[in-house]
C-alpha cells in the first residue's frame, strides 16, 4: 500500500481497483435553465438519518457539472434492471429528458416514472473534492418499489435481487 498520489501510469489500475467495489446505479435529475436534464452516478450514499441527507459525487470535467452544481433541487433515482438503457443514455448519450419521461409537482425536479426508489432534495452543501464536486443533499420526499436493481461491478452491469419479491 502506498500514499502517494496516483500517477497517471497507475491510474487504470487505481480505477480497477475502485472497480471491485459493486455498486447501486442511479440517476439524477434536475430543472435547469436548459430544461429538465439527468446525469447517471454510481457515488451515492446515505450520509445521515436525522436529519436526512444523501451525498452524490459530479465529475468536474462533465459537461452537465454547471448546470447540475447549481441546481438548488434535485431527484436521485435507484435505477431497476430493466433501465440499463437509461443508465447507459443518462451517462454518455443524450441527457435532456423528454416530457413523457418524467413527472413533476412545482418546485420537485423531474421524476423518473419507472424507478426502484427516488429522493427528493434539496442541495444542502456542495464541496469540490479532488477532480469532483460533493453534493450533500436534504432528502424532502421519498418513495420506493420492489424489483431488482440495476448494479455495476468491474465495468458491467449486473442485478441485486430483490428477495422481499413475491415467487414468480
Amino acid at each position: 500500500m502506498s500514499d502517494a498520489p496516483v500517477r497517471s501510469e497507475s491510474r487504470r489500475a487505481y480505477r480497477d481497483a475502485l472497480g471491485a467495489f459493486s455498486t447501486g446505479v442511479c440517476v439524477v435529475t434536475a430543472h435547469t435553465p436548459d430544461g429538465a436534464f439527468g446525469i447517471t452516478v454510481n457515488s451515492f450514499t446515505s450520509v445521515s438519518l436525522d436529519p436526512p441527507l444523501v451525498l452524490w459525487c459530479l465529475d468536474q470535467g462533465s459537461e452537465r457539472h454547471d448546470l447540475f452544481a447549481a441546481a438548488d433541487r434535485f431527484a436521485i433515482h435507484v435505477l431497476p434492471v430493466e433501465d440499463r438503457e437509461m443508465s447507459d443514455r443518462f451517462a454518455w448519450g443524450v441527457c435532456r429528458l423528454s416530457p413523457d419521461e418524467f413527472d413533476t409537482e412545482d418546485p420537485a425536479p423531474p421524476r423518473l416514472k419507472n424507478a426502484l426508489a427516488r429522493l427528493d432534495c434539496a442541495a444542502e452543501q456542495r464541496l469540490p473534492m479532488g477532480d469532483h464536486l460533493t453534493v450533500v443533499g436534504r432528502v424532502l420526499g421519498f418513495d420506493s418499489r420492489a424489483g431488482d436493481a440495476l448494479t455495476y461491478f468491474r465495468g458491467r452491469y449486473g442485478v441485486a435481487a430483490d428477495t422481499r419479491q413475491e415467487p414468480k
